[in-house]
């Protein structure tokens, strides 16, 4: 009886139901199982970096190569089930540079935190993977490892080396061959520059002032020439400047003091802030200057003297190689508050003072000349000519001696156009036309006229230094740019950008601890990143370059108290090699890429930075692949790094080490 009651409980509907839904269940879940082992759709979480592994959910521990899913040009797409309640993915631009933190449940999450700086691992952050550009379809070929250099190449500076070109000359009378004569497409600089044998690590500023190593610049000419002049002896292994001069024996801080008593509007380090040194022998005044708050530069010609500019840099002055001959200096109007010249063997009344124009145009309006010369104070007949025809000239160009004694004399220019314009029908030299640029000087012709003072008073109305660092100057108005918002809005914003990037810097990459003295920032703006290094109390100077592609800036960058040059960078600096600690090059390549090849500049990146220098190139991510390598390829230690927008940002830091090679 109870064994037919239990048969027949088994037949009921509820039991059958149950039975039913369990097959059912069972079934469904093969199916999955199978549709999931053996279809073509699974989830994939990877980093685009080429040969990097990819994980598969759920086939855990498996691998693949999905290089070619990911094309640049995103021409095929993933197809994955829509998800529920998740957050829109990034644009499909980035999708192939999405890294992050996955949670519990499988979804990325920015929710983490960073614990503390491991300074031993800091310069390892993001992506080191090597580049292997041959892989994939129409890819690049691969850079090929760059080659040293003959020994013969050591102080090489290319566009003032290229003996072919000066011997073409038609005429030299006029210093041509000391001016730019760039090599041919086919011969430009395609190897390492070595350094010289037995190189070591500058020594740190201030000792550098007062004495470098003799194996970084071992040339003893200027010892044998200039060492009864105080200017530079040989110790041991070392080079020493005893701060002397051809006309300050007794040493250039004395020599400063007598130039501040003459005209003590002068006021170095209050209304004079940047200076040019012309001639500058082993640039012992511009040195000196350098204690009194002042910014000078200090520019000879590659001569017989021929390193005495690279004396200059290995002490730690700011210098560049140039000449006055037939072309403009590449610095723009109204520079500098004082152009200085002693002894610098520069005939300032050939051909009716062309080349003291060029020191009127680059003079700051109220502005000072400072000569110290033999026919200053020689009272031999041909000396004493030679001081009746300087007299001559500058009264024609307006100046105002305002002070003679002993061998220096002191000229001021006028701050305004009245004296010019009342002057005597046909006297010479006359004001340039209206329409002249007295700012565009890449490769412009010296002129034989008087540059004109802008009726504005832009350019000599400057605030005192060191205000005038922070202070939107009147030129600000003048520069031709494309501008959206207010031109002191966009000054004030880079000043605050440039500050905010090297806080970030020093607390993550640890910059004060870094021997930064020469810096050349390659694409200068408004010349805030070098603004920034003064602010964060950096004990360097700048080289503020602003490429002839984009707007001219320089006197924007003169009018706060800085340095900068204007330059092609398609073609060679005008520098020695090693001359630079840091080369800091922000939104370059993507711009000059389009004029010329990226390789040309990097080598020559490699020739300007010292051994055990750095470089920081922050651009666009479509070109770090190919300067990384490029970079590689030079023997250059270099990393990528994400910018402090974070990943998803389209720029990226590349940090690359040069590394001392031994000869």
């Amino acid at each position: 009886m109870k064994a037919s009651a239990g048969l027949d409980l088994f037949k009921t509907p509820l039991v059958l139901k149950i039975a039913g839904f369990t097959l059912i269940t069972l079934t469904f879940f093969y199916l999955g199982k199978h549709w999931s082992s053996n279809g073509d759709q699974q989830v994939l979480f990877f980093s685009s970096s080429p040969g990097t592994s990819v994980g598969v959910s759920p086939n855990y521990g498996k691998s693949f190569n999905v290089t070619a899913l990911i094309a640049q040009n995103q021409t095929d797409t993933v197809s994955e089930p829509e998800p529920t309640q998740q957050p829109p993915p990034p644009p499909a631009k980035e999708l192939d540079r999405t890294f992050g933190i996955i949670d519990g449940d499988g979804k990325m999450s920015d929710d983490f935190e960073v614990g503390e700086v491991d300074p031993e691992v800091v310069e390892n952050w993001g992506n080191e993977t090597e580049i292997d550009s041959g892989a994939g379809e129409g890819s690049r070929a691969k850079v090929k490892r760059f080659e040293l250099c003959p020994e013969s190449m050591r102080e090489y500076i290319p566009c003032l080396d290229n003996v072919e070109a000066i011997k073409k000359l038609k005429s030299t009378e006029k210093g041509e061959r000391f001016e730019r004569h760039c090599p041919e497409k086919e011969k430009e600089l395609n190897c390492l520059v070595p350094p010289p044998k037995g190189y070591r690590q500058p020594l740190p500023w201030p000792r550098s002032r007062d004495e470098v190593w003799f194996s970084n610049v071992p040339h003893t000419r200027l010892v044998d020439d200039k060492g009864g002049q105080n200017w530079i002896t040989k110790a041991k292994d070392k080079f020493r400047f005893p701060g002397g001069g051809t006309q300050f024996i007794h040493g250039a801080d004395q020599y400063l003091d007598q130039i501040s008593k003459m005209v003590p509007d002068i006021a170095f380090g209050n209304y004079t802030r940047v200076v040019l040194d012309v001639g500058c022998g082993v640039a012992s005044f511009g040195a000196y200057l350098l204690s009194r708050d002042v910014v000078p530069l200090s520019i000879a010609p590659k001569d017989v003297h021929e390193n005495q500019i690279q004396f200059a840099l290995e002490r730690g002055v700011p210098a560049m190689v140039a000449a006055f001959a037939t072309h403009r200096l590449l610095y723009p109007s109204q520079a500098f508050e004082i152009i200085h010249c002693s002894r610098c063997r520069i005939n300032w009344t050939r051909d009716d003072g062309i080349l003291l124009l060029e020191v009127n145009r680059m003079m700051r309006a109220g502005g000072y000349f400072a000569w110290a010369a033999q026919p200053v104070y020689k009272h031999e007949q041909a000396l004493e000519e030679q001081w009746e025809e300087m007299l001559n000239l500058t009264t024609r160009l307006c100046w105002e001696l305002v002070k003679k004694e002993g061998y220096i004399a002191i000229w001021q220019k006028p701050k305004n156009n009245n004296c010019y314009l009342s002057r005597d029908e046909g006297v010479s030299p006359p004001l340039c036309d209206q329409d002249d640029d007295p700012d565009k000087v890449w490769y412009a012709d010296l002129k034989p006229c008087i540059t004109r003072i802008p009726e504005n008073g832009y350019g000599a109305n400057v605030t005192a230094w060191p205000a005038r660092l922070h202070t939107p100057p009147d030129r600000l108005q003048s520069i031709q740019m494309d501008a959206y918002i207010s031109r002191k809005e966009l000054f004030k914003a880079e000043s605050k950008y440039w500050s905010e990037i090297i806080s970030g810097y020093v607390r993550a990459w640890h910059w004060k601890q870094l021997k930064l003295r020469n810096v050349l920032d390659m694409k200068a703006g408004f010349g805030g990143f070098a603004a920034a290094l003064i602010d964060h109390g950096f004990n360097s100077w700048v080289m503020n370059v602003v490429p002839v592609s984009g707007p001219n800036t320089l006197p924007v960058i003169y009018d706060r108290g800085l340095l900068g040059v204007m330059h092609d960078w398609c073609e060679p600096f005008d520098t020695y090699p090693r001359t630079y600690d840091l080369l800091h090059a922000s939104g370059l390549f993507s711009v000059e890429r389009k004029r010329c090849n990226m390789s040309t500049i990097m080598l020559e990146m490699d020739r300007i930075l010292r051994p055990g220098g750095r470089a920081y190139i922050r651009d666009t991510l479509d070109v770090m692949e190919e300067l990384q390598e490029i970079a590689n390829a030079m023997g250059w230690h270099s990393a990528l790094h994400d910018t402090s927008e974070g990943p998803h940002a389209s720029y990226r830091i590349l940090v690359c080490d040069k590394r001392l090679l031994r000869s």
